[in-house]
């Protein structure tokens, strides 16, 4: 299947509040936030036509700039019409949608308090993250040699742009390898995340993930964290150390991409796709499509 470059797409891009073509939907190459990582996204599903926890999603967009210091030039309210209109002038029912806020081209160095907030947003067809096969047989992770940073080192609640450089790395060396994606610890050596999804584990009837202290506390996680407790499971939140891998009764992992995809294969441990991940991949999958 050939698959189109992103900026070789008909269709159209909001971008400052209008819409333009998808192919002039450009940014100069002296864009303080290609230079110096100074933008952040946000992804976002949409099914059935109605994009799922649109307002959590805008919110968290909003909460990034602010981390990084500056502040999108759009209300809440006015990006998530704009999610929305784009959504429907590409005509997509279901879909994937990027929000995305960088700063311009007005400075050129470390120092950039007087360039200009930009924001765009596109949306394209995308199925299933890590394909279909991956939801009956489950993925195979290879752990990476990159850790996630310490909170005072990096904004790590910001789903900033910047800090998903060691996940291309990690996940890049994970497809080389024969993987398809990578489990990262984090700065003090306990289990973190996959390159772009959170993680969750069964331990004794449990469902375990990681407590999101250092990475991005997803909200799809947050969203099958309440699933798994309506289903009557305890959920615990801590911290979980790699030896424990080998006590793990089934994994998956979670996220706007990825959805609920199962774990088939951690390093040298298996897993079964069991019946606990089937129950919360069903309960997901109804939610979104408003079952």
């Amino acid at each position: 299947m050939t698959i189109l470059p992103f900026d070789d797409r008909d269709g159209y891009i909001w971008q400052d509040g209008k819409f333009v073509a998808w192919r002039d939907a450009k940014v100069h190459i002296l864009t303080h936030g290609l230079h110096y990582g100074s933008c952040v996204f946000e992804g976002v599903r949409a099914y059935g036509g109605k994009i799922f926890k649109l307002r959590e999603h805008t919110e968290r967009l909003h909460a990034s700039a602010e981390l990084l210091g500056f502040k999108i030039p759009y209300t809440i309210e006015e990006l998530e019409k704009a999610q929305l209109d784009t959504l429907a002038k590409q005509n997509i029912t279901d879909g994937y949608l990027r929000p995305v806020a960088w700063r311009g081209s007005e400075m050129m160095a470390i120092s950039a308090q007087t360039t200009t907030i930009h924001v765009a947003i596109a949306a394209w067809e995308w199925p299933s993250y890590f394909g279909n096969e991956a939801k009956t047989k489950g993925l195979k992770l290879q752990m990476a040699k990159w850790a996630r940073p310490a909170p005072n080192t990096a904004p790590t609640a910001s789903k900033a742009a910047g800090l998903y450089m060691i996940c291309t790395m990690s996940k890049h060396a994970a497809e080389a390898d024969g993987f398809h994606d990578a489990l990262m610890l984090d700065y003090r050596g306990y289990i973190a995340e996959a390159t772009g999804a959170n993680l969750f584990f069964m331990f004794g009837g449990e469902v375990h993930t990681p407590t999101p202290d250092c990475f991005l506390n997803g909200i799809t996680r947050m969203t099958v964290m309440d699933l798994a407790r309506k289903r009557g499971f305890k959920v615990v939140e801590r911290h979980i150390k790699p030896e424990e891998l080998k006590d793990v009764e089934e994994a998956f992992l979670t996220g706007t991409a990825a959805e609920i995809t199962p774990i088939g294969v951690i390093g040298e441990h298996t897993y079964p796709v069991g019946s606990i991940t089937k129950q919360l991949m069903e309960d997901y999958s109804a939610l979104v499509n408003g079952a």
